[in-house]
């Protein structure tokens, strides 16, 4: 199966990257009517071709004059493998240092250096400047990488090249297309009778015609019309692909380079990271707390004032964790890779790792942060961890949107995590396993209390219970939790295992009496004041006795205001079954005079039999329905 890939060029202007790409496409990628007048690039350009054994690569050719840098750095991102190219003749300019500099800060994977225009220099003089770029790209991660002499207009050596990126790219792991779909726009137009459209690098996930996506910022769910890989109409794109997108109803203004097309509900914009920060050993000067600097991550720029967390300032060639405050938000991803540049002069002065996109503000100087953002940069599995913790408990959709992982990435560290006993799952959603102890306790201890300051009822509430824990615990991983705790059901109310009510003597005398009190008022019970008022039973012990006796089938809550005594209940109800037996219908006055009771006490029966589905209310009558059987009612 043929593989995606993305490659990208760098090295200063005027080297011959645009020349390089049209001699391994065919393509010419400057676009724009200056950059052919001026022939330099200035913004990105974009080409595709198939390599020898199928894999398709998408080419992306950024401008190397020092004022369009802004355009280079939202070209780089996502790229697996660079042509790092030099002029044969003039070897190793600024830009080819900036460059290189950029692309070992976002540590992109793998690379090939490319001396262009080796028809102008001789062997000698080649070989000098072969040893130069060596010197140059020393410790960085082009150290061991090919050299490949070329001619762009000859053509000599690009075969050769060619080769080089076939075996280079066979190292290339295939693109997650399992995660969330992101998609960073690096260019968006408009086309007469197609509306907006947006490319940009497919990073993860896949997007296909009739896909629902949101758009951010603004924050709009917007729908695919169209979808274009290489230029060329497809149903579907995968990551790894460089990706045209028409977007339905969308208005071209609304956007900018920068913003992120991606899966409805999975990304969100963030105007603060915890990061790590490396400052480039020739930076020009140390960063100071709060100083501004000009932030690049994807296609997005925007400036952040760093905030320093265990010092005063960072000196070149030091790193740090840091949490970077932006003047405006962006969409920002654990594990995304951003490059900084000074405020004024703009010079590339350091780049960093992201390590928590949507963080707290933090104190200075406090070694439990200290502690705990080095726990989310030690791995994915402590990133989910440490997310489970904060939340209390999420489902894995949630930890999707946090971390931009995809769901089976996610679930495998989760299952790892469950082996090695620091999560459960509890219905669809996971919580840390001493957190899962704690509500255990904390139930235990609620319903003890309860049970302790409320001796006459069965138990507490059940949705009394479920307040006590965060309302993000939903209600299957609530049932979970009472199920693996020493508590039980008991209808609606929750009980420690085994407990029983046990009056006690003074009160058994109240139940006695309100007991005899509805007995011997039996089907013409009247309102729950009215009948209670005369009992001059203080109001808590009253809720109490009355929980008792409903709890023990004695009282039957037909609702809020009306009970029957259980032998009243059951009469009433015979005669309904017994009715019911020669006729089709019941109407209310009927019932009501064939038990002997008013009209209020009535419709709250019937009322309570439409519940229990033993009858249906048709127009002002009930008919029978799931009438309880003889044996039932013995």
């Amino acid at each position: 199966m043929s593989k995606n890939i993305i490659i990208g060029t760098a090295g200063h202007v005027d080297h011959g990257k645009t020349q390089l790409i049209k001699a391994l496409t065919g393509a010419q990628t400057d676009r724009l009517k200056e950059e052919q007048q001026r022939g330099i690039s200035i913004d990105l350009g974009f080409a595709s071709f198939t390599l020898p054994g199928g894999d398709q690569a998408g080419v992306i050719d950024v401008p190397g004059h020092e004022k369009f840098i802004n355009n280079m750095l939202a070209g780089v991102g996502g790229i697996d493998l660079v042509l790092l190219v030099v002029d044969s003749m003039e070897g190793v300019m600024p830009q080819t240092h900036e460059h290189l500099q950029i692309l070992n800060l976002l540590q992109i994977p793998r690379g090939i250096i490319v001396m262009t225009k080796i028809d102008l220099a001789d062997e000698e003089w080649a070989d000098v400047v072969e040893e130069e770029i060596r010197e140059e790209v020393s410790g960085t991660f082009l150290s061991k990488a090919p050299v490949c002499r070329v001619s762009s207009i000859s053509g000599e050596g690009i075969p050769e090249l060619v080769k080089t990126i076939v075996e280079l790219a066979a190292q290339i792991p295939e693109h997650d297309s399992d995660g969330p779909m992101r998609l960073p726009i690096d260019r968006h137009f408009s086309v007469a009778g197609f509306g907006t459209v947006v490319t940009g690098t497919l990073l993860t996930g896949c997007v296909q015609v009739g896909d629902s996506v949101e758009v951010l910022p603004p924050g709009e769910k917007v729908r695919i019309r169209d979808v274009q890989v290489h230029g060329k109409k497809q149903q579907i794109a995968r990551s790894g692909q460089r990706v045209a997108l028409n977007l339905a109803g969308l208005e071209r203004d609304i956007l900018q380079r920068g913003c992120v097309i991606g899966t409805p509900g999975i990304f969100e914009q963030t105007s603060r990271i915890d990061a790590r920060l490396t400052l480039l050993a020739d930076a020009p000067r140390a960063i100071k707390f709060r100083d501004p600097v000009h932030f690049y991550l994807g296609t997005a720029r925007v400036v952040g004032l760093v905030a320093l967390l265990d010092r005063d300032q960072l000196e070149p060639g030091e790193s740090a964790l840091v949490q970077i405050h932006l003047d405006r938000p962006l969409v920002a991803h654990r594990q995304d890779r951003f490059i900084i540049r000074s405020y004024s002069p703009m010079t590339t002065i350091g780049g960093g790792l992201v390590i928590d996109p949507a963080p707290g503000k933090h104190k200075r100087f406090r070694p439990a942060v200290m502690k705990a953002i080095e726990e989310l940069e030690s791995g994915e599995g402590s990133f989910l961890l440490q997310k489970l913790s904060e939340l209390q408990c999420a489902r894995v959709k949630d930890l999707e949107q946090l971390s931009g992982m995809g769901r089976e990435r996610i679930t495998t560290h989760l299952n790892t995590l469950q082996e090695d006993g620091k999560v459960q799952q509890l219905g669809d959603q996971w919580l840390p396993t001493a957190l899962v102890r704690a509500f255990s306790e904390r139930l235990v201890e609620t319903v003890e209390q309860f049970h302790h300051h409320n001796p006459l009822l069965p138990g507490i509430p059940h949705a009394t219970l479920k307040s006590r824990l965060p309302k993000r615990l939903n209600g299957k991983t609530f049932e979970q939790l009472l199920a693996i705790t020493a508590l039980q059901r008991a209808g609606e109310w929750v009980q420690i295992e085994g407990f029983q009510p046990q009056p006690s003597v003074q009160q058994q005398q109240y139940l006695q009496k309100i007991e005899q009190a509805y007995k011997q008022i039996g089907v013409q019970a009247k309102g729950r004041r009215e009948m209670l008022d005369s009992l001059a039973i203080d109001e808590e012990i009253l809720e109490d006795c009355l929980g008792y006796l409903f709890f023990n089938g004695i009282l039957i809550k037909l609702n809020d205001d009306t009970f029957f005594h259980h032998d009243s209940y059951q009469q009433a109800l015979r005669q309904l079954v017994d009715h019911f037996a020669g006729q089709p219908t019941l109407t209310l006055g009927q019932y009501r005079d064939l038990i002997g009771s008013a009209r209020k006490p009535v419709q709250a029966l019937l009322e309570h039999f439409d519940d229990l589905k033993y009858t249906m209310r048709k127009g002002d009558a009930r008919e029978a329905w799931k009438l309880p059987s003889a044996e039932e009612l013995k």
